[in-house]
């Protein structure tokens, strides 16, 4: 029997020894994006939990300006609405969670001096995103809901059920949220130097292009709500654009320096 322990730990040594590094590297970058993704869900789930707990509150906040009470067309559709509500708000509250995780899993592998941009963007990311639903909450929202109403008065009779009512609402006000990070991508992309201003203002009418097909898509067939949708987007991009160029001044400056220095 000890013979027999002896040469198996020989011969698991030996396997060990000529494995390929690379292999084992790949498997620790998993492990290690494994780590950071039950982290992040974690966060999430304790934030949904704990948004859970004030749903109700927050559902008659939410439909505090209604006439009516929106309808249920089955037992288990109140419990979709809850948990609709409590994930959107545990997305909110784990974004910066989740952005600090992908950031110190990519930290090995970006230039030096990244740490203080980083950590400064990622309270910029909550900031944006919430600032993109209230946007989306406050104007696109209740401009596109009586727009609807305006086009049914007199011919149909409207009843909102709980599911469609914030299934709409979600599609308003989220991809809102999404869009309001452009800024916080064009600098961290600046900062690797993926991106720069001349090539954002090459891409320009590209981006404005696409930017249009969002605000028609999401927004009624008038103009007066294109254009509540498509400026602020515009300037969103050149806000970024206005970024991009004095960061990418500060590093060639930098570079500048350094050059002179040697």
């Amino acid at each position: 029997m000890g013979k027999k322990t002896m040469l198996r730990r020989l011969l698991q040594r030996s396997i060990s020894s000529t494995a390929n590094p690379n292999d084992q590297s790949a498997i620790e970058h998993l492990e290690e994006m494994r780590k950071r993704l039950i982290r992040t869900l974690i966060a999430f789930l304790v934030a949904m939990v704990a948004a859970f707990i004030y749903v109700e509150k927050i559902y008659h906040w939410l439909v505090r300006g209604m006439d009516e009470q929106l309808v249920l067309l089955g037992p288990s559709e109140v419990m979709w609405v809850y948990m609709i509500i409590a994930g959107v708000v545990a997305v909110t509250v784990t974004l910066p969670i989740a952005a600090y995780q992908i950031w110190r899993f990519v930290q090995p592998a970006l230039p030096d001096g990244t740490h203080r941009s980083a950590m400064l963007l990622i309270p910029v990311i909550s900031v944006l995103f919430i600032t993109g639903i209230c946007f989306g909450y406050f104007v696109l929202f209740p401009m596109v809901l009586q727009f609807m109403q305006r086009m049914a008065e007199g011919i149909f009779q409207t009843m909102y059920t709980a599911q469609k009512y914030f299934t709409f609402m979600i599609h308003m006000t989220v991809p809102f949220g999404f869009l309001f990070e452009m800024p916080a991508i064009v600098v961290f992309l600046t900062k690797l130097g993926i991106v720069n201003p001349h090539r954002l203002a090459k891409m320009r009418k590209s981006a404005y292009f696409l930017l249009c097909i969002v605000a028609v898509t999401i927004t009624p067939p008038d103009i007066m709500s294109d254009l509540i949708v498509i400026v602020p987007l515009f300037l969103l991009y050149e806000i970024s654009v206005s970024i991009s160029r004095f960061i990418y001044r500060k590093q060639l400056q930098l570079a500048q320096a350094e050059g002179s220095a040697t």
